[in-house]
């Protein structure tokens, strides 16, 4: 129940016109404080239309506005300050909960569409570092917030496959690689491969112009650099699958950049045909002035193809297999330039869908304030932090509650909870500095903490000695504080869909969690009265949207802890 717009609806029947529903919607507010009432009417819009002081006009309002859903009407100042009647909204908020359970919170505002996000997407050889976690888990996230919208949602892990950072790599393996070492630890000893190469370019210039001759032989199709390659991309993708199934991900398809070999000819070929192509010192180029962006770089003046090649084929390959209403990059902000200018080609190609193409940015996650380098070999690996969260997790766990029967199980869901919610919990846009430290407490705003609430609201309903729950209505202030909460998860779930914000939604989970644990510090929730079953179906509630809120995340929630 969308509570401002049964508020805007009354005022709507009140004023006649005066102003649209939609208009009144806009301007209704939640007061600071609870004791100003549930929600507000500025009244300063009405004054200039009906030329009469904002503060009579508020007293006339209250007035005039009469029904049962409202327990208190108040006219403060230029306000009317409205407080809905407990008993009979909570029926009305706590039973479409408890009757659709884990369906709570769905919509159709997807319905018939396909969403497909490019997400995850780290480079093969490389160790999957902290660094990628971010477009990982914000990608996961946005993904299940489309399923619960409606959409169909498409999960393609672009593998970074492809490129002069192999023909650099072959030339390092030629030069100081292993066969061997390369085979008993294949991705610690290619990183350490690719660094040394960068390490020698440094003192050797002439390392780098190698390193692209490499590439353009493999582009060629040398039989010797396709095997090292393939070898190189294969032990990658083992060690990745390991840190999906931690983080319990799945992809729909992992098409990296080398798929589209051989589709970028006929992007190209596109280019030419419309005299699109142009000659920048030897490299061709699509320039994009009367867009403001810097020319896009096609080929090099080797003839070798780039990452905007590869994405150009890519967004066409996805029109026509997904048939794509919404392509959403989760990708670093340092690559909003690269995909303004793969729109900007496409658009010049006239394919209206460009419009539909979306760069979803973020920050970094900062190592003692400074960015994480695989080429400098400063990296956290992201599997090194989950085990050791795991680790913590389950010693935190042990501690508070000796006798857990699964701790193993438990301390994974809370370990690697607690990463993912630390870097959902801030603005995808801000930097995040690395503390493995604070993600894990179970104090704050913390992943542990809406879990431990989770499973502190499961261990009241196992004691619970009712057979039904069933909502019958409460007057107090502290189960009203947790029911208007519980009534903003649809609204939460489009909001932080259509904003491509996960932020929202596990800011929501803090607040629940808070506001249900001041109403467990206060009400003895299972004293034997006639109002027991109506304060276990808020905790029942609770554990709906607290279950499903964790689960959009891409996180589990236990019912012990």
């Amino acid at each position: 129940m969308d509570l401002k717009a049964l508020f805007s609806t009354k005022l709507s029947e009140v004023l006649k016109g005066s102003l649209t529903t939609k208009e009144i919607y806009s301007l209704i507010e939640t007061p600071k404080n609870d004791e100003h009432g549930d929600l507000a009417f500025p009244c300063f819009q009405l004054a200039k239309i009906q030329k009469i002081s904002p503060i009579e006009i508020a007293k006339q309002l209250a007035s005039q506005i009469n029904d049962s859903v409202f327990s208190k009407i108040d006219a403060v100042g230029p306000y009317v300050n409205i407080f809905f009647s407990k008993k009979e909204l909570g029926k009305a908020i706590i039973n479409p909960i408890l009757h659709q359970d884990q369906n709570y919170g769905s919509s159709e505002i997807g319905k018939e569409k396909t969403v497909v996000l490019d997400l995850s997407s780290p480079n093969i050889a490389k160790p999957f570092s902290m660094g990628h976690l971010r477009s990982t888990v914000i990608g996961n996230a946005i993904a299940n917030l489309a399923k619960k919208c409606g959409y169909r949602a498409v999960k393609i892990n672009h593998i970074g496959d492809w490129g002069t950072q192999f023909g650099k790599l072959i030339v390092a393996y030629h030069r100081w690689g292993n066969e061997e070492a390369v085979a008993a630890n294949p991705i610690g000893e290619l990183f350490h491969l690719y660094v040394r190469f960068h390490q020698e370019a440094e003192k050797n210039p002439y390392l780098e112009d190698e390193g692209r001759a490499a590439f353009k032989k493999l582009e060629n199709g040398d039989s010797e650099y396709l095997k090292l390659w393939e070898s190189f991309r294969n032990e990658s993708l083992r060690a990745f699958k390991s840190i999906y199934d931690l983080l319990s991900i799945e992809f729909d398809s992992f098409q990296g950049e080398a798929f589209y070999n051989d589709k970028m000819d006929e992007i190209v070929q596109m280019l030419k045909e419309q005299n699109l192509l142009e000659l920048s010192e030897g490299a061709e180029v699509v320039r994009l002035d009367e867009q403001q962006i810097p020319p896009c770089l096609i080929k090099k003046s080797d003839g070798a193809t780039l990452y905007a090649t590869r994405d150009l084929a890519a967004a066409l390959f996805r029109q026509r297999e997904y048939k794509f209403d919404e392509a959403l990059y989760i990708v670093g902000q340092e690559q909003t330039i690269h995909f303004q200018q793969v729109k900007g080609v496409l658009k010049k190609l006239g394919y209206v869908w460009a419009e539909q193409m979306e760069h979803i940015p973020f920050g970094l996650i900062l190592q003692h304030g400074k960015k994480m380098s695989t080429r400098k070999g400063r990296v956290i690996l992201l599997e090194d932090v989950l085990n050791e969260a795991i680790k913590l997790a389950k010693k935190n766990i042990v501690e508070k509650n000796p006798g857990i029967h699964n701790p193993d199980e438990v301390a994974n869901a809370v370990g690697v909870g607690a990463v993912i919610f630390h870097d959902l919990k801030n603005d995808r846009m801000n930097n995040i500095e690395f503390s493995l430290r604070d993600m894990l407490t179970f104090e704050g705003e913390t992943g542990p903490y809406v879990q431990y609430t989770n499973a502190r609201a499961h261990s009241i309903l196992r004691k619970y000695k009712g057979t039904d729950i069933c909502f019958e209505g409460l007057d107090d202030d502290e189960s009203w504080d947790v029911l208007k909460l519980l009534n903003e998860f649809p609204r939460i779930i489009e909001r932080s869909y259509k904003q491509y914000a996960p932020s929202i939604l596990a800011k929501y989970l803090i607040h629940v969690s808070q506001a249900f644990n001041k109403y467990y510090g206060k009400i003895r929730i299972l004293a034997e009265d006639e109002h027991l079953q109506s304060r276990a179906s808020i905790v029942k509630a609770v554990t709906i949207v607290l279950t499903e809120g964790l689960q959009l995340l891409g996180m589990k929630a236990p019912k012990e802890m």
